[in-house]
């Protein structure tokens, strides 16, 4: 006798596709890949037919797979739709609440909002993913995003999220002492600067701006990072001069462990904004969060 068909066997098929793979989508559901793995064999047994192809490094959906798909992804925005309505009848926002950010947006603005936001709606889980490179937030299951303004698609609805930002260039007494201050950008020539790689491969360009006269450099330097965090560690370690959004910094400038340099040469940078689908219907935890946004930066 078959096994009947069950519809969060149908969603985790989906989930499956979607996340590339049965680690992710175990990671995202918070379970193992074995759990998974039988789910998806529970439901292929019920359908009579195989859905996924596995090896061990892939997944493929096989052509019964597509079609379902195809049928299923519609049908399951319907039911997610119809949630979502019968939620905002609640008096009491619940659910969860993805939000997909750049490190730095998720260390200085994302994460107090959400802390004191979870305070005042406890029916509400909030999932913050620190993501530095541009995805889809529809088609990874993300309610919203963070980037700078003139990243985001025309078909968002945007939300500013705090001050404008800038960056410190930064480094010990120390270090200073021993091999001088820049005064100009051109100054770093020959200094030790620590690098930033993107997620992507390429490796961060230093912007700078005064009267007018805007200067890029490709800082050259022994350590290469790929985090804020590391960064500033390095900087305060006196391993070099580090190119740091200055909320990372401040700290360490005000107490003296850090010098700033080239201050008057920082260019100012747009806010983070928040942005989310403008087609999409928004949750009642997303409603409510918005309107926490809205008030708290105002």
């Amino acid at each position: 006798m078959r096994p009947s068909i069950r519809l969060d066997h149908l969603e985790t098929f989906a989930l499956i596709v979607r996340s590339g793979g049965f680690r992710a989508a175990a990671a995202e559901r918070g379970v193992s890949s074995s759990v998974m793995s039988q789910t998806m064999a529970t439901l292929e047994q019920a359908l009579g037919i195989r859905l996924l192809n596995r090896t061990t490094r892939s997944v493929a959906v096989t052509e019964a797979g597509e079609r379902l798909l195809g049928r299923l992804r519609p049908a399951l925005d319907d039911i997610r739709q119809a949630l979502v309505e019968v939620d905002q009848l609640r008096d009491e926002p619940s659910g969860t609440l993805r939000i997909n950010a750049p490190g730095p947006a998720v260390d200085h603005v994302l994460c107090p909002l959400a802390f004191a936001f979870m305070e005042t709606h406890p029916g509400v889980r909030v999932e913050i993913v620190s993501d530095a490179a541009m995805v889809d937030i529809v088609a990874e299951g993300f309610d919203a995003g963070v980037r700078f303004g003139q990243q985001l698609a025309q078909d968002m609805i945007a939300v500013p999220l705090g001050r404008p930002l800038r960056y410190a260039i930064v480094a010990t007494p120390d270090y200073l002492r021993q091999r001088g201050r820049p005064r100009i950008p051109a100054d770093l020539i020959g200094h030790d600067c620590v690098r930033r790689r993107y997620p992507g491969g390429a490796l961060a360009t230093w912007a700078f701006e005064k009267q007018g006269e805007a200067v890029e450099i490709a800082p050259e330097g022994r350590l290469t990072l790929s985090s804020a965090h590391q960064e500033l560690q390095a900087a305060l370690a006196g391993q070099g001069i580090a190119h740091v959004i200055d909320d990372y910094a401040r700290q360490a400038i005000e107490n003296g462990s850090l010098v700033e340099v080239l201050a008057d040469w920082s260019p100012k940078l747009p806010s983070w904004f928040l942005y989310y689908p403008n087609k999409r219907h928004s949750s009642a935890a997303m409603r409510a969060f918005l309107e926490f946004v809205r008030r708290s930066t105002r």
